[in-house]
């Protein structure tokens, strides 16, 4: 025999309060004042095909690949038609606010901080002993062994140990800085000599040195740290000057 649950606007207000989340949604709800008044004060419009586009955007982030995707996906999350469209418009509100405050602060903010989309692409064991980790830094240069040999050899982690200690793409804000700047003032493919950290000791075979362009996807990022970095410092300065008081809200169930 099944049973019903109903579920109405105080359960769900009392939930959030439970869950310690009313700063995160009074912090949401002052973020969409914000970008509300700078889209107000910039003139900002959405027309018909921008608000399309959006849309068939949105639904490609969140894999709704058809109608009826996208009818479960707003069924699951309890939204309506019109709660859809609200979520796509303020998505592009906000997109275009980006764009119309920092478009053309991307490329030279790109070059400003070059250094820091640069990547590698390494391998690396770590050990604790650095006599070790030397005597096999000293093997691999005299042709006695290669990098390979070597994590095969001494890396636990059998995943890791199968790819050779391969690390994949990183960025200098990924690597301690002593790290980092031995990595880019490597010439590829090098192993360089053993660095100690609190971690350990580090040998590190540098295979490439990627020199990041300005694509569309680099594009959008800076857009977006930039955007984000904005909001930031808006809410602290709306904060400021705005008292904010939370209003015990109550609803009355229909009989």
């Amino acid at each position: 025999m099944s049973k019903s649950i109903t579920i109405n606007a105080e359960d769900i207000l009392d939930q959030v309060k439970l869950s310690l989340k009313t700063y995160d949604i009074v912090e949401a709800i002052i973020t969409r004042q914000v970008i509300a008044n700078a889209v107000a004060k910039a003139g900002i419009k959405i027309e018909t095909e921008e608000l399309q586009e959006m849309a068939d955007k949105y639904r490609l982030m969140h894999q709704l690949h058809s109608a009826e995707d996208t009818h479960a996906w707003m069924k699951q999350n309890n939204l309506s038609l019109d709660d859809f469209e609200e979520l796509v418009y303020n998505h592009a509100l906000s997109t275009k606010l980006a764009v119309h405050l920092f478009g053309d602060k991307i490329e030279p903010y790109f070059y400003e901080h070059k250094l820091d989309y640069d990547g590698v692409v390494m391998h690396e064991v770590i050990f604790d002993n650095k006599d070790l980790a030397l005597e096999l830094f000293y093997a691999i240069g005299e042709g006695e062994m290669s990098f390979y040999d070597v994590a095969h050899q001494y890396i636990e982690d059998k995943e890791l140990r199968r790819k050779g200690g391969y690390r994949g793409i990183l960025y200098r804000q990924d690597l301690k800085p002593e790290i980092s700047a031995a990595i880019f003032a490597a010439k590829p493919p090098q192993v360089i000599k053993p660095i100690v950290t609190a971690k350990g000791v580090h040998l590190i075979f540098v295979e490439e040195i990627i020199e990041r362009q300005l694509d569309n996807w680099l594009r959008n990022k800076i857009a977006t740290d930039l955007f984000n970095e904005w909001i930031n410092r808006s809410l602290s300065q709306f904060k400021s000057v705005t008292n904010i008081e939370i209003v015990q809200i109550t609803t009355q169930n229909a009989s």
